[in-house]
This record gives C-alpha cells, sequence and structure tokens, in this order.
C-alpha cells in the first residue's frame, strides 16, 4: 500500500502546481481572444442576415449570394500558410492586431457594394484580411498549453463564433430594422456599426496580449520558466516533423484535412443559410429570425465549453471526433426532412458537436508537427479545411436556385459527416503507430 501511496502523495503538489498554472492562463488569455472571435465571426457571417435585403435592392441571385458568401474562404485559405508564417516571425500581438484593423476597416466598407461585382471584391479582400487568425490562434495555443490542455483550450476559443453566432440574429435583426434612418439601407448600417468595432478591439489586443509566456508580465520568471520547460519535454518526447517536406508525405496530415474539410462545409452551410430556411417556417420579421437563428448556437456553446475537456487521451479524441460527426449528421437529416419546431431540434443537434469536433481534430497535426512545420501545417490544414467553406455555400446557393430547396444539399452533407465520422477512427497522434 506504501508503494502505491508515496508518488502519488509526491506528485500531487505538482500535479496541483499544473492546475493551478493551467486556470491562470486560461483566465488571462481566454477572454480577449473569444472576443476577438466574436468579432471575427461576426464581421464573415453578417451577410447571412443581409442576404434578403441586400438580393432585393442590388439584385443578388440565390447562386451569387452563395458564391460570394464561398469567395471569402477562397482568399482566406489561400493567405493562411504565409500568414502564420509571418506571425511567427513578427510575433501574435502585432500581427493579430494588424489582421483586426483590416478585417474591421474592410467589414464596414461592405455598406458601399453595388452590385455583384464589388460583393465579390470585397469578400475576396474580407478574405485576404482576415487570413490567419484561426490557424494564427491555434499555433499561439502551442506556446501556452500542452496537448493534455490544448483541446479544451480551443474548446474555450471556438466559444467566440458560438458567442458570435447567438449575439448576430438579435443584433442583426435590430441594425436591419435601422432600414432608412439617416437613408441608408439597414444591410449599409448592419456592416458599418459591426466593422468598426474591431477596429477598436485592435488596440485592446496590442496592448493586453503578450507574445509568449517570457512576455506575460502576470507571469513569474519561474512560472514563464516552467511552461517553457513543459512543452520543450513533450516536444522531445514525441518523434515530431520540423520540414515542411515531411509534413506533406505525413498521411495523418491529410487525414485530418479531408475531416475538418467535411466539418467546415457543414459549419458554413449551417451559418450561410440557417436564417433563410427559419424564414422558410412562416411569416416572421428579421429580428424573430435572427432570435431563433441564435438557438442552435446556444447549444453549440454548450457543446464548446463542457465536451472538449474530455478529450485528454487519443483514443478519446478519435472516440468524440467519431460521435460527435454521427451527431451532427443526425442533426442534419433531422432538419431537412422536418419544418419549425423540429427542423431547429436537428440543427441545434448538429451545432452542440460543431465546435466539440474542431477543437479535437487539431490536436492531432499539432501532435506531429514543430517549427516552421507546425507554424506552416495548421495553417495548411485549415487552408484546405476553408477550401469546404469556399465548396459548402456555393454549391447549397446553385441547389437552392435550381431546385427553390436546401434539402437536398443537407442530405449530402449528412452522407459526407458519416464518412467523415469513419475517416476519423484511423487518425493518430505523434507518439502512436
Amino acid at each position: 500500500m506504501t508503494i502505491l501511496t508515496q508518488p502519488t502523495a509526491a506528485a500531487a503538489p505538482a500535479v496541483a502546481a499544473d492546475q493551478r498554472l493551467n486556470s491562470l492562463l486560461l483566465r488571462k488569455l481566454m477572454p480577449l481572444l473569444v472576443i476577438v472571435y466574436v468579432m471575427s465571426f461576426l464581421d464573415r457571417t453578417n451577410i447571412a442576415l443581409a442576404k434578403a435585403s441586400m438580393g432585393v435592392d442590388l439584385g443578388l441571385s440565390a447562386a451569387a449570394y452563395g458564391l460570394g458568401a464561398g469567395l471569402f474562404f477562397l482568399t482566406y485559405a489561400l493567405a493562411e500558410v504565409p500568414s502564420n508564417l509571418i506571425m511567427q516571425r513578427v510575433g501574435a500581438r502585432f500581427w493579430i492586431t494588424r489582421i483586426m484593423i483590416t478585417w474591421g476597416l474592410l467589414s464596414a466598407g461592405m455598406a458601399f457594394v453595388e452590385g455583384e461585382t464589388s460583393f465579390y471584391v470585397m469578400r475576396l479582400l474580407l478574405g485576404v484580411a482576415e487570413a490567419g487568425l484561426f490557424p494564427g490562434v491555434m499555433l499561439y495555443l502551442t506556446y501556452w498549453f500542452d496537448r493534455e490542455q490544448r483541446a479544451r483550450a480551443t474548446g474555450y476559443f471556438l466559444l467566440g463564433v458560438c458567442l458570435a453566432n447567438i449575439l448576430s440574429g438579435p443584433l442583426g435583426g435590430a441594425l436591419l430594422e435601422m432600414d432608412g434612418v439617416l437613408g441608408w439601407h439597414g444591410w449599409q448600417w448592419l456592416f458599418v456599426l459591426e466593422g468598426l468595432p474591431a477596429v477598436a478591439l485592435a488596440y485592446v489586443v496590442w496592448k493586453k496580449l503578450p507574445d509568449g509566456p517570457s512576455s506575460a508580465p502576470w507571469l513569474s520568471a519561474a512560472d514563464a520558466q516552467d511552461i517553457e520547460r513543459r512543452l520543450t519535454a513533450e516536444r522531445a518526447a514525441a518523434p515530431q516533423q520540423s520540414k515542411l517536406s515531411q509534413m506533406f508525405r505525413d498521411k495523418q496530415i491529410w487525414l485530418a484535412i479531408a475531416v475538418y474539410f467535411v466539418h467546415q462545409i457543414t459549419i458554413y452551410t449551417v451559418i450561410f443559410f440557417l436564417p433563410g430556411i427559419i424564414g422558410t417556417y412562416g411569416a416572421l420579421s428579421p429580428l424573430q429570425i435572427g432570435l431563433l437563428t441564435s438557438v442552435p448556437w446556444i447549444a453549440a456553446a454548450i457543446g464548446a465549453a463542457t465536451l472538449p475537456r474530455l478529450a485528454t487521451s487519443p483514443n478519446r479524441c478519435r472516440t468524440l471526433l467519431f460521435f460527435g460527426l454521427l451527431t451532427m449528421a443526425a442533426g442534419v437529416l433531422l432538419a431537412s426532412v422536418a419544418n419549425s419546431f423540429i427542423g431547429l431540434i436537428g440543427f441545434s443537434l448538429t451545432a452542440l458537436m460543431l465546435f466539440v469536433v474542431q477543437s479535437v481534430i487539431f490536436v492531432f497535426p499539432s501532435s506531429r508537427l514543430s517549427g516552421n512545420a507546425l507554424a506552416a501545417g495548421l495553417a495548411f490544414v485549415t487552408t484546405c479545411g476553408l477550401l469546404g467553406g469556399f465548396v459548402g455555400p456555393s454549391v447549397m446557393g446553385l441547389i437552392e436556385q435550381a431546385t427553390g430547396s436546401t434539402r437536398n444539399g443537407l442530405w449530402i452533407i449528412a452522407s459526407m459527416l458519416v464518412l467523415a465520422a469513419l475517416l476519423s477512427m484511423r487518425l493518430r497522434q505523434g507518439q502512436e503507430q
């Protein structure tokens, strides 16, 4: 009995110290990062609520809207890898500040689009401006958290998407009702009043976000060294690839990309088409549509806040991915065959697991890479995955225009989610064969 209890007693202070340090990091870093992500998603997806009124005022067809929604992800994806490599060189504080200023100004500039061409151009520019935020934060979290805690930290970060979509419905609906104020359309007020706050928040990021543990004023020198020592030991313990050529030859990276691609098709189809689908449920005002749109994102916030912390081992990560993707498929199927209340339950079931899956996916490639390959690899996974953000809305727009309904598109997405669930069981972390 003594032999068993002595190591436990000896390890207890170290475990308590790690827990204290992790809690401190979460408390100091995540609120600001979450607010940044809230802003980015408000500005990235507010065209979902503006769709109906913009379509009338500018003469945009469903196919043109879907293409414009998707074009953002084309330039966003292409700029991801260069953005992450630049961030690794110049530091997270400077680069995230730059991203926020440019995306905030361009998002506000969406108020001045005049037709299809300017709509497409502004969406392409917005994609370039915001590129690198998500993979940049994924890289940034590797400076602070070990593999066991990273999924939890990522889950908290992804709460920003949930909160943005919870807020965007009521907020966007209220702003759309400013139609006619000072001669502007409601959608113009929506873009300006949601874009400019990002520029103001950039100043807070510049003043408050440390580049790493050694520059954090709220960390003691001993705590900063402890973090660096822990992460260095973790990297040394697992075989990792530091060369870009090795990354491209790793089948596990491509497997993670395949799963993430399907995930991104699902999330952005839901984001861009959910308000329109809810609008078919009956005679609803923009504010009522906005309020109902927020319901699935409340479920997504619950999932992101509670479930990623369970991903503390490779087997648990795979289990969460498998059942998470199957749950998403079931929800999409339910939403495709039912209207009104039951359909909203289906979307909520899908949303519950959206950011559980996303937070776990990135544990796999980050466990297999280091150095420049880590920075470029995380961005490359995001780049390829985000092409799903282009494919999903574009194809759904064409399906809606051709058939007058999005149901066929939802059935296709459900099938792809089942395939992704099967693929996820083959994912391996760095130390696994």
